[in-house]
């Protein structure tokens, strides 16, 4: 038996041990979309409205091929995190697992299908 304080015991550990890790993972993920989100407005901006050979020819550029899939890695791993909050807070039991496990099968599939795009415009 230790002498420990209940406070001592739960300091840094948060409510189910893993919220602080939550919560700073989509804060440095929201800071890194606050940086991408205009790069990639301000990088494309310039062939929205253009033809189809001028789009593809940018994009065939490294820049804006890696500004594109950078956005796509940040955005849909922001996004994984911030649905699994959302689910974890309002579903229960099996609906739960099964939900997170959908959404993060949906997020990874939609992140590699935005990579291979991209690999193919750039290559």
């Amino acid at each position: 038996m230790g002498f420990m304080t209940d406070r001592k015991r739960a300091m840094g550990l948060g409510s189910a041990k893993s919220g602080t890790e939550h919560h700073w993972h989509m804060q440095v993920s929201s800071v890194g979309l606050l940086i991408l989100v205009p790069l990639f407005l301000f990088t494309f901006g310039r062939v929205v409205g253009a033809p189809y050979e001028e789009v593809i020819a940018y994009l065939a550029r490294p820049f804006p091929a890696i500004v594109t899939a950078l956005m796509l890695v940040v955005g849909f791993d922001h996004f994984r995190h911030g649905v699994t909050v959302a689910i974890e807070d309002y579903a229960q039991g099996t609906t739960r697992k099964a939900l997170i496990i959908a959404m993060t099968c949906v997020s990874y599939g939609a992140m590699a299908t935005g990579l291979f795009a991209i690999a193919r415009l750039a290559l």
